[in-house]
């Protein structure tokens, strides 16, 4: 299979019109001095090491003056794409986010050139965007980081990152860019009321993770092979996790009441995933069919060629693994479900005015709830119950400060101090 541009390595050639050695490196010519002398091989071995240890960077060779805003990023973007890689939560995308205004306003601008005026400029599009003040900073954190790293790949002198790193980020109540409210833990009766409406599945993914605190991505890749069960206490050791890329560990416990739960989904191969959207639409279509009053004679039949050809024309068909996106779909779509709205919520939405459905849309975003709640709601149990010190070791992080984002207060401790004392 022959190998693409990007992956073979500049040929050593002769220039014929001069007899010098050259190599063309991302489209430049280097003439490296006589051909066939060794001065010109070691450099040529010097072009093409560099070029490699720059991560084989389309921007090599280009004057640092020279460099446009546009080159710099397309070669971030080359470096970001093999060292985040692209799966559904990459930071690569973020990147790739934050590229589209600064190249739309300073594409074809040197990248030295680019000062805290410009860096402000770029944040003032993300706000006129809409953008809140915590995901523009995130954002404009990113684009310093770019610079920094082609400080670090000699494309940009080190003044240009340092200069950005000045600028300070967007403070609460002093810029117009929205707050956005925190995530808060999600009571136990309303994932009561939501379970009810849930596939079996997915019920179960809920239960576990409000169990154990772990995250939804850690629920979503569980499997049997991950799981240590030699103890009175089961440890789920994640394949992979959130700082994994950190040199850091992660162990989840599972207690009894996790455990039975986990105990109906390892009947499997070890490294299958235990909670699969198969299962899950395998057990949907036997309740259908349960409760099927068409005769059998009737209609198609389960296992039917006209069934299985269906089942191939369809759109979508269900995975191995259940992605954090899907998950936090199906228990929104429960939301749905178990919070009607009194007066719309039994009507099709083909049949609502424009007014109605924005009102049903702001009902129903009220009522729904996310996985990452389920960890708060952990975390702040075990917090009232145990401790801060506790809560750190169930949720895994190394600082208590982390915890404390997590783990809600308990204010009846302050009501109570100021019975006493006040």
């Amino acid at each position: 299979m022959p190998r693409s541009a990007g992956e073979s390595i500049p040929k050593y050639r002769k220039h014929r019109g001069s007899g010098q050695a050259v190599v063309t490196i991302s489209g430049r010519d280097h003439y490296l001095g006589p051909h066939g002398t060794k001065t010109s091989k070691h450099e040529y071995d010097r072009l093409v090491g560099e070029w490699m240890a720059s991560g084989r960077s389309l921007a090599y060779g280009v004057s640092q003056h020279d460099l446009t805003i546009a080159e710099l990023l397309a070669s971030y973007k080359r470096f970001a794409k093999t060292y985040y890689g692209t799966g559904a939560k990459s930071e690569y995308f973020h990147y790739v986010r934050v590229s589209r205004p600064v190249v739309e306003l300073y594409g074809r601008t040197p990248a030295v050139a680019f000062g805290p005026l410009q860096f402000k400029t770029v944040r003032e599009r993300l706000i006129s965007e809409g953008g809140s003040r915590s995901y523009v900073n995130a954002l404009m954190q990113r684009v310093a980081r770019i610079f920094r790293w082609a400080a670090a790949e000699a494309m940009i002198p080190p003044d240009v990152p340092a200069a950005l790193s000045m600028v300070s980020g967007l403070r609460r109540g002093r810029t117009e860019a929205p707050e956005t409210d925190p995530v808060q833990p999600v009571s136990d009766d309303t994932v009561e009321v939501t379970l009810r409406e849930l596939p079996k599945v997915v019920a179960d993914m809920v239960r576990l993770q409000r169990l154990t605190a772990a995250r939804p991505a850690e629920i979503c890749s569980l499997r049997p092979c991950d799981l240590d069960r030699s103890g009175e206490v089961w440890t789920y050791h994640p394949q992979k996790h959130k700082t994994q890329h950190h040199g850091k560990t992660r162990q989840i416990f599972i207690g009894p009441k996790g455990q039975a739960i986990l105990l109906r989904y390892l009947v499997r191969d070890a490294e299958a995933y235990c909670f699969r959207p198969v299962d899950s639409e395998e057990k949907r279509r036997a309740e259908v069919h349960a409760k099927r009053k068409t005769p059998l004679s009737h209609g198609n039949k389960p296992g039917s060629k006209q069934a299985k050809r269906g089942k191939r024309r369809a759109k979508w068909q269900p995975g191995e693994c259940y992605a954090t996106d899907s998950y936090r779909r199906a228990i929104h779509r429960a939301c749905d479900r178990a919070f009607l709205h009194p007066e719309l919520g039994k009507i099709k939405k083909a049949n609502l005015t424009t007014k109605q459905r924005e009102e049903l849309c702001r009902w129903q975003s009220s009522k729904r709830w996310s996985p990452n709640q389920l960890r708060h709601s952990a975390a702040t149990e075990v917090r009232r119950e145990f401790g801060l010190e506790a809560a750190q070791v169930i949720l895994g992080h190394s600082a208590a400060a982390v915890t404390e984002i997590y783990a809600e207060r308990d204010m009846a401790k302050g009501a109570e101090v100021a019975l006493r004392i006040g």
